[in-house]
């Protein structure tokens, strides 16, 4: 069933029933890694509070005039768009964690993220999830806290992605490493069932369209995006979509 998007989304009992049930129906699209590298991501579901959560845990180590220069990047923004670069103000119910990378990090600084990283030798991909989880964010997961799994998702700078998705509890209380996060954002799950969401835009470079899914101010692309939009049509909304034809934009291909 989908939302409008207007109405904070109740973090209880039905919602995780909900969406357990929808992601164990799911049949997990694997990817071969054709030369590519394994990576881990986790789609955390958590409480959130308008005033409390409303700006990100963490002071960002990215200004305005930062935020505005990366969207210089971003394909598709017309003036119509009320794009600022920031996600403030989507907390509010049941949300999803989501961080901004670090300005230290070699790979993709500044660019909003699921906290994840690459699958050390010797781990499955959910060991690999976890253990990212508590390097990023400060955040154990327990194996009851594992609702299911999404499809892989092949990225453009050679890795082939596993998302999982994680039920946090009420008490979790996310703190961002500071060597790899910028800040932590609680996104309310209504803000991904957006009339408006998600958006395509078509770019030279690719016969695929590129996925965004507008939050707030700002446009989260795939593989984040992507990432998100297969969370909330399958887990949410219980729609069996696949994402992985779905492109990214060039300034996220290295």
């Amino acid at each position: 069933m989908a939302t409008d998007g207007n109405h904070d989304i109740t973090y209880d009992g039905t919602l995780r029933q909900r969406l357990q049930d929808h992601l164990d129906a799911h049949d997990v699209k694997a990817h071969p890694t054709l030369g590519r590298r394994r990576a881990a991501v986790s789609i955390i579901v958590i409480d959130s509070d308008h005033i409390e959560h409303g700006t990100g845990a963490n002071s960002s180590q990215f200004t305005a005039e930062d935020r505005l220069d990366m969207l210089s990047y971003v394909p598709g923004i017309s003036e119509d768009d009320a794009i600022t670069g920031s996600v403030d103000g989507t907390a509010g119910g049941a949300a999803i964690l989501l961080t901004r990378r670090g300005s230290r990090l070699n790979d993709h600084p500044g660019q909003w993220a699921l906290p994840g990283g690459r699958i050390d030798d010797g781990e499955t991909a959910l060991e690999a999830a976890v253990r990212e989880v508590e390097e990023e964010i400060g955040l154990t997961l327990s194996p009851d806290s594992l609702l299911g799994q999404l499809d892989d998702y092949p990225t453009r700078s050679g890795y082939v992605i596993s998302p999982f998705v994680f039920w946090a509890g009420r008490d979790a209380a996310p703190i961002a490493n500071p060597d790899e996060v910028a800040s932590i954002h609680r996104i309310a799950l209504r803000e991904l069932t957006r009339a408006d969401s998600p958006r395509f835009v078509d770019i030279p470079e690719s016969d695929r369209p590129v996925i965004q899914l507008p939050v707030g101010g700002d446009l989260i692309h795939a593989p984040t995006g992507a990432v998100l939009y297969q969370f909330r049509a399958v887990a949410y909304d219980g729609d069996p979509i696949r994402v992985d034809e779905f492109e990214q934009p060039v300034f996220a291909w290295k």
